[in-house]
């Protein structure tokens, strides 16, 4: 079983370059033909390329090494380059070395050369000269270049579920696309993202990721801290989640914004909804109306166990797209598809 990975420290090298040739030219009647050895060929690189299929770093392994060049033949034959080794890496890969930022890959069929193969040796015909007319220095091929790179994955999804453990955000992401996140009668919190995809009857898709359960403290890393915090930096837009069923839920919002805006400034500012869960019990139909008084964010009342009101999530959650492509095409940029 391939559990989710969302980071992973990798050592790649280089192919190293082709040996150059050594060797005279030589036939019947024309025995000093001069040097015909050929040039080696060059190291294959090691490219990290995005493929959007790719959901997580679990497949990444921890080494590479780049394909050799070939020797250098007879006849000035020059020999084959190392072919590039693709390396494939979910969206959103962020590659780090030495703790600095070196490539942000969020688009599909980007590619990051991570390591440069090395370059091919020279033959003795590369000699040739008219001081030296019967070379016999031919050079090896160069190293591959080695680097050790740190990967980090931020899930890139349009929507993030923001909530506390229990708060329904699982039941949430089950009820309203095809993903299967783990979900009890009993209390426990999701250790790894999921990301499910509403459709729409126009064939639009939105992803949801289902950010692992929040605690105070996170930006200090308590808890899951960082692990959270670093998938939930790339959405778009956020559904903040409470339970109504608790006292004082608007508290739990609060709570929500204080740590978010500690890792980040800026991000609790987004364009956001609250998810008001868990309206069939009795207390929730008490809080509701108190919620409604302590914030000026839109509520939207739910329950992810029957099914009420989903519908006006998905109306809701559609025009949050809208203006996201909308916002997106005025600044001449291209929004993340699914």
């Amino acid at each position: 079983t391939r559990y989710f990975v969302d980071h992973r420290k990798v050592r790649v090298v280089g192919g190293q370059g082709g040996e150059g040739g050594h060797s005279f030219y030589s036939e019947p009647r024309k025995m000093f033909g001069g040097p015909d050895g050929g040039n080696g060929g060059d190291g294959g690189h090691v490219i990290l390329k995005v493929d959007q299929q790719m959901k997580s770093l679990s497949s990444v392994l921890p080494f590479y090494q780049g394909f050799h060049g070939e020797r250098g033949g007879r006849k000035n034959c020059y020999g084959a380059n190392g072919a590039c080794l693709y390396v494939k890496v979910p969206v959103g890969t962020l590659v780090k070395e030495d703790g600095e930022v070196v490539a942000d890959l969020i688009q599909h069929g980007e590619e990051y050369v991570a390591a440069y193969g090395g370059a091919g040796g020279k033959g003795n015909r590369f000699f040739l000269s008219n001081e030296n007319r019967a070379p016999m220095l031919s050079t090896p091929g160069e190293p591959g270049q080695e680097r050790v790179l740190h990967l980090e994955l931020k899930t890139t999804a349009h929507a993030g579920l923001v909530g506390f453990p229990n708060a329904g955000k699982s039941s949430l992401l089950r009820a309203i696309s095809r993903a299967k996140p783990a979900v009890a009668a009993y209390p426990f919190t999701t250790l790894n993202p999921h990301v499910g995809i509403v459709h729409y009857q126009d064939y639009e898709q939105v992803a949801v990721a289902d950010i692992p359960g929040l605690i105070k403290g996170a930006h200090k890393n308590r808890g899951l801290g960082l692990a959270f915090l670093r998938h939930i930096e790339r959405c778009r837009f956020l559904l903040y989640v409470v339970d109504l069923s608790v006292s004082q839920p608007w508290i739990q919002l609060q709570d929500l914004k204080y740590e978010l805006e500690q890792y980040k400034k800026g991000l609790s500012e987004r364009p956001c909804v609250v998810i008001g869960n868990k309206i069939d019990l009795a207390e929730s139909q008490i809080n509701l109306p108190l919620l409604k008084e302590q914030i000026d964010e839109r509520v939207i009342a739910l329950s992810a166990l029957t099914g009420d009101n989903l519908e006006e999530l998905f109306l809701h959650l559609r025009e949050l797209y809208d203006e996201y492509v909308k916002m997106e095409q005025s600044r001449g940029q291209r929004p993340v598809k699914w």
